[in-house]
């Protein structure tokens, strides 16, 4: 389960963003000032959200301490600047993306999920008989090599990874540019049926009008 440290001083916003991040199956630690940041950045953080302006310092100035420091986690930083001196000011800091309030929250999500495949290699995924190689797009059920179409593997990956219910839009959104092909509600039904004729029905549970869990 990737780890993202939300800073961000606004506490309605954090609350919001606090419980968005976990029912996509994040963990979360949120804070509100730049002095906590740099007490929970550490080796388990995977991602740091961060807005530009806090109570007590700079995200900017924050961030840049991080990358002087040796910090490669990657920054995203929340900013309701959208001036091009602040983007670049930003970015040269050592951030990696950032979006400017107010955002849609699917654009955040995304921006999100492309932080965190960039920074880290692809992990083999074992959930019971069910085995992915994620460098070879292998998959594998007791030891037997499971053919899967590019929009079957991607279904199954988004929820050995969630480690939790994964909503329709958040696979609709991953399987978006598949072929460079428009997919819809329905289509995502029939390749989730396929799945599960595949992988083993138990596997794949639906969550009624909400998306799919991953069973062991």
């Amino acid at each position: 389960m990737a780890r993202i440290l939300l800073v961000e001083d606004d506490p309605a916003l954090r609350e919001g963003l606090t419980e968005l991040f976990m029912r996509e199956g994040y963990a979360v630690e949120a804070v509100e000032k730049a002095a906590k940041a740099r007490a929970a950045m550490g080796p388990r953080v995977d991602l740091a959200v961060l807005d530009v302006s806090l109570p007590d310092g700079d995200g900017v100035a924050l961030c840049r301490e991080w990358r002087e420091a040796g910090v490669e986690t990657p920054v995203l930083f929340l900013t309701a600047r959208d001036e091009e001196f602040d983007i670049v000011r930003g970015l040269d800091s050592g951030g990696n993306d950032y979006v400017t309030k107010p955002f849609r929250l699917q654009e955040l999500l995304s921006r999100i999920r492309a932080l965190l495949r960039r920074g880290s290699a692809p992990q083999p995924l074992r959930s019971g008989a069910v085995q992915i190689d994620q460098e070879r797009m292998v998959v594998r059920r007791d030891g037997e090599t499971v053919p899967l179409t590019l929009m079957e593997y991607k279904i199954l990956v988004s929820l050995m990874q969630a480690g939790g219910v994964v909503t329709r839009n958040r696979l609709l959104e991953a399987l978006w540019d598949v072929d460079s092909r428009f997919v819809d509600d329905n289509t995502l039904s029939v390749h989730v049926s396929r799945l599960r004729e595949k992988i083993g029905a138990e596997h794949v549970k639906t969550i009624r009008g909400v998306g799919y869990q991953w069973v062991d």
